[in-house]
């Protein structure tokens, strides 16, 4: 549906009110008799250039000494197994030996757990067993066996890179 310009205008006063897309959506059709979906809101808003106050501010970028704090492939609340910057290049990632003379292992249980996509085990080069488990929305997590430990940080990367290999049956 196609607003003329002065219904345009109504609905740009209404984002600099501070109006979210649902309020839009429910104003358009009880002051315009103008029915549309919230998707069809998105993008009339987006057309019209216009940010609503729902829209997610942008993230604030790190300062330049955070930045030097946490290594690049550190693991994050939100990137718990995060990849090598650059898995195929120069820069291999540790050899097993480096973190004490294992390999890490991870095995995918053939029983799949309650609310869960997939769970298993994994032996870290130190030689400690954990259970993993990746819930239905795709989010990892580690059980360890001993309360308190935390696997050696290069381990990591592997963990997520074997873990992933596992789950696409071995390629």
């Amino acid at each position: 549906m196609q607003l003329d310009e002065n219904q345009k205008k109504t609905v740009a006063g209404w984002i600099e009110e501070g109006l979210d897309l649902s309020a839009i959506q429910s104003r358009l059709e009880s002051e315009m008799d103008i029915p549309m979906t919230y998707m069809d809101v998105r993008f009339l808003v987006g057309d019209l250039e216009l940010v609503p106050k729902d829209e997610e501010e942008p993230k604030e970028e790190p300062k330049p000494e955070e930045e030097e704090l946490a290594p690049v492939d550190a693991p994050t609340p939100d990137n718990p197994f995060p990849a090598p910057e650059d898995p195929m290049g120069e820069a291999p990632l540790p050899t097993d030996d480096v973190a004490g003379g294992g390999e890490v292992s991870v095995t995918v249980s053939p029983v799949t757990q309650v609310g869960m996509m997939a769970s298993g085990s994994v032996t870290f080069t130190d030689g400690v067993k954990c259970e993993w488990h990746v819930d239905q929305y795709g989010r990892p997590s580690l059980i360890p066996q001993q309360d308190g430990y935390q696997p050696p940080e290069a381990d990591m990367p592997k963990f997520g890179q074997k873990l992933q290999q596992e789950l696409r049956g071995g390629y």
